[in-house]
This record gives C-alpha cells, sequence and structure tokens, in this order.
C-alpha cells in the first residue's frame, strides 16, 4: 500500500513540475539581442547605433525612431551592403512590434555584422516609453 501512495506521489510531483515548466518557461527565455527602448536610447546616445526601420514605407512615413534608415524587410538581404560604411557600430532593427525586425536582425547577422539588436515590442514599445517620433 505505502508502495502505491509513493508512486502516486510522483505522479502528482511530476504533474506540478511540467505545468510549472509550461507555466513559467516562456518567461524565463531570454533573447540576448533583445533590447528595451531605454536601452536602445542608452546605445543611440553612447554608441552611436545605427537605426534600421524594416516595415514597409507607408508605415515608416506614419512615424518612425528620428534618424532612423529606411530598409523593407524584403529588401535587407539585397541593401546590407549600403551599412557597409557602419560596421563598427551597433545597428537597432526596428519594425512595427519586434517580429519582423528579429528576421531581418538575422539577415544582417548572416551579412557579417555583429553588434546587431531587435528593439523589442517595436515602434510600439517606443512610443509607449515615451520616446520621440519623426514623420520627416
Amino acid at each position: 500500500m505505502d508502495f502505491l501512495l509513493q508512486h502516486y506521489n510522483y505522479l502528482w510531483l511530476a504533474i506540478a513540475l511540467t505545468s510549472g515548466i509550461l507555466l513559467f518557461g516562456p518567461m524565463l527565455r531570454v533573447n540576448p539581442n533583445a533590447i528595451s527602448p531605454q536601452q536602445a536610447v542608452l546605445l543611440l546616445n553612447r554608441e552611436d547605433a545605427v537605426v534600421i526601420d524594416v516595415r514597409e514605407q507607408a508605415e515608416y512615413a506614419s512615424g518612425h525612431v528620428p534618424n532612423a534608415r529606411h530598409i523593407p524587410l524584403k529588401e535587407i538581404t539585397d541593401r546590407a551592403g549600403e551599412l557597409k560604411k557602419f560596421a563598427k557600430r551597433p545597428f537597432i532593427v526596428v519594425c512595427q512590434s519586434g517580429n519582423r525586425s528579429a528576421a531581418a536582425l538575422d539577415a544582417l547577422r548572416k551579412a557579417g555584422f555583429e553588434r546587431v539588436f531587435n528593439l523589442s515590442g517595436g515602434v510600439a514599445a517606443w512610443k509607449e516609453a515615451g520616446q520621440p517620433l519623426s514623420r520627416a
């Protein structure tokens, strides 16, 4: 009888551990290439980072990070050569929410750029953090 009770205790323990991992696992994953708007401002001010906006033209025109270079995601691989002159500076890749910029980050890394960061939450997070947007 004790064996059965112990067996069920292990089952409950396994269920509890599994549910805990499933619940808290996504929060524990850390993307070292993702930066917050505040970290982006520090990179811009301290290291003269280059901001690359990979959204479509209409999205870019509606408001973008000041001085951002506009290179749509579908053109990022072909136009990576334009960025070679800034290779020693860090790059901050931006889209609306942070998803498209993750793909652009991978393309830039494959093109040989090492210090490439994804603005977590994209332009939406930038705006929510109270940072300015440019329409020029």
